[in-house]
């Protein structure tokens, strides 16, 4: 696997580089506030996570991202278009994955890329599904049932799945969760590789602090609905006084030693 790009500031990035926009997004579930007046860009070709604890409001952010939820306030635009007026134009360029989000499980690996692929109208399918299955070593897994699958080999299909009309844009919730840390190791080299081959712009959200430290230029740390810091991940190390980003997250969640005026109010119920 070829070695990984180094990390840029994207705040160096240009303006019109930029592809995912959110711009004081907000969202209630009756008296909850679940996102609370967030606000911020990916530019293509860098990957941002938005961490936080069970409840901060990242679940939540992403759906408004990709238009399966309607903000109460707010604007979001993928690849320049606007999510609720234009989501159509979109959602071609545009793919996601999550292990919490079950595939058809009477499917084949082999029937379920095909029906996204077709889903998708990527031309030549059986030549897409074929370099996938070969790019993600799933050749073995073609003829099984996503039903039987492990939990990990279900998560490297996910990927498959999200990476099948090779996305100018892709969402990422726990991309090598349940994977052994090999595997993990093995698929976060192929998301360098694939970045920095297209110039995918990359939204995640880990759990895995080492994770993102390899993989993100840029962090956003949510709580209570309300992005209470952000920076690349040294920055944030640095700036909390602690040695890695796990410490940092700690910090926030806790609401321990807060930097930049951070939140004091209870969390949110939305994740």
């Amino acid at each position: 696997m070829p070695a990984s790009p180094a990390r840029s500031d994207p705040t160096d990035r240009a303006t019109a580089d930029t592809v995912i926009r959110a711009d004081a997004l907000s969202k209630r579930f009756g008296t909850v506030t679940a996102v609370d007046d967030v606000s911020f860009a990916v530019p293509r070709g860098t990957t941002m996570a938005l961490l936080g604890a069970n409840g901060a409001g990242k679940t939540t952010t992403i759906a408004m991202l990709l238009g399966l939820l309607l903000p109460t306030s707010g604007r979001v635009e993928v690849l320049g278009f606007d999510m609720i007026r234009e989501r159509h134009r979109a959602m071609p360029q545009v793919n996601f994955s999550s292990p919490y989000v079950d595939l058809p499980r009477r499917l084949t690996v082999k029937q379920t890329l095909g029906f996204f692929a077709r889903l998708y109208g990527v031309p030549d399918v059986r030549r897409r599904v074929a370099d996938l299955a070969h790019e993600l070593e799933l050749g073995a897994l073609l003829t099984r049932s996503v039903g039987s699958l492990s939990a990990g080999q279900k998560t490297r299909v996910a990927l498959a799945k999200a990476l099948i009309n090779a996305p100018k844009v892709l969402f990422l919730d726990e991309p090598t969760a349940s994977l052994d840390p090999d595997t993990g190791d093995w698929m976060r080299s192929y998301l360098e590789a694939y970045q920095r081959d297209s110039g995918c712009a990359i939204l995640l959200a880990s759990h895995n602090m080492a994770e993102v430290e390899r993989l993100c230029h840029d962090v956003a740390m949510m709580r209570a609905g309300e992005i209470v810091d952000r920076g690349p991940p040294a920055q944030l190390i640095a700036r909390y006084g602690r040695v890695n980003l796990e410490e940092v997250f700690l910090d926030i969640a806790r609401a321990r030693n807060g930097a930049d005026g951070a939140s004091e109010r209870p969390g949110a119920l939305v994740s």
